[in-house]
């Protein structure tokens, strides 16, 4: 994984623009812009963008269970789909709900697969760095109850200091600014999803500033 801008490019299936041809043209537009990398979810969307672009790839799938609150690559049936892929950087859920066990084995199953780590809590990345995780991401700060008032910026220069393996600045870096203030704090990478490749979220941001002026 190369070092700058990682682009998210994901809609689910409520999302207006749910499409693996759709999310193909968005990773050649993030590529054009000077995108480093591309966050993919689903192997339908990662085989449309490889045919696209010559970027690594992080991968995930989203997938819910019963009774598991882990949703993003939650179990060995979804590592397995995005290994199938060849994709370059399998990202996974690496909070406090997941079992530990399940972390721990997954260089001893996949000992050639690089892994990231998405935490919510400074405790949980330097877990998933003692594990051995290859990357450490801050995707899931805010997101979990444990997260919910913790500061994104605050949680990523703690990480930077403490983890041995590269971090990568991810949720809710909306802006050029946070997303250039997460490089400078030593950040490896900075992923942004919603700001780039959501435009129905850009729209409301927009929308709402325009509608609060009387």
């Amino acid at each position: 994984m190369n070092r700058g801008l990682i682009v998210s490019c994901q809609a689910l299936p409520e999302e207006p623009l749910h499409s693996s041809f759709i999310m193909g043209r968005m990773a050649v537009a993030a590529m054009q812009g000077g995108a480093v990398g591309i966050r993919a979810n689903g192997v339908d969307d990662i085989l449309e963008i490889k045919k696209n672009v010559d970027l690594p790839i992080i991968g995930i799938i989203k997938k819910v269970y019963p009774g598991r609150k882990p949703y993003i690559t939650p179990t060995y049936a979804e590592i397995d789909a995005l290994i199938e892929v060849q994709t370059d950087v399998i990202a996974l859920d690496a909070t406090i709900s997941q079992e530990e066990g399940f972390l721990t084995s997954l260089k001893k199953k996949y000992p050639d697969q690089k892994f990231m780590a998405d935490i919510s809590t400074l405790e949980e990345g330097i877990r998933a760095d003692c594990i051995g995780f290859d990357y450490i991401g801050t995707t899931l700060i805010g997101y979990t109850e444990q997260s919910k008032r913790l500061d994104k910026f605050e949680i990523l220069k703690a990480l930077i200091e403490k983890c041995q393996h590269p971090v990568i600045a991810e949720g809710n870096f909306n802006t050029p600014k946070e997303a250039a203030s997460a490089k400078e704090l030593g950040a490896y990478a900075v992923v942004v999803g919603s700001a780039i490749t959501r435009p129905q979220y850009i729209t409301k941001w927009f929308a709402d500033a325009v509608n609060a002026v009387e």
